[in-house]
């Protein structure tokens, strides 16, 4: 999330069926979150199948997209196409670098 997400300005997000969408990889954070838990391997297993997967990014808005591998060219091509002639307006900077 923090290389290419909406919320650092992304105008497109993407992700492979096999992605991980974390801050941190789902096994570790499930042995934080299960750590005295007696049945901690299994609830590992299940949190890891749960949510190491883009398809919870993409229902939370986090990624526009879930595509397969074959089609990421395509897709790819069809996204720049459509940002070609995309023009931003920003605030006119206040102030300018000076030499050093």
């Amino acid at each position: 999330m923090a290389m290419c997400s909406k919320d650092l300005g992304a105008d497109q997000v993407m992700a492979w069926p096999s992605a991980e969408i974390a801050v941190m990889g789902p096994a570790g954070a499930a042995n934080i979150i299960f750590r005295d838990d007696p049945e901690a391997k299994a609830k590992t297993m299940k949190y890891v199948e749960e949510f190491a997967t883009p398809y919870k990014a993409a229902e939370r808005g986090f990624v526009d997209q879930v595509i397969e591998p074959a089609e990421t060219r395509p897709r790819i091509i069809t996204a720049l196409n459509m940002l070609a002639t995309k023009r931003e307006s920003r605030p006119a900077r206040k102030h300018g670098n000076i030499p050093l």
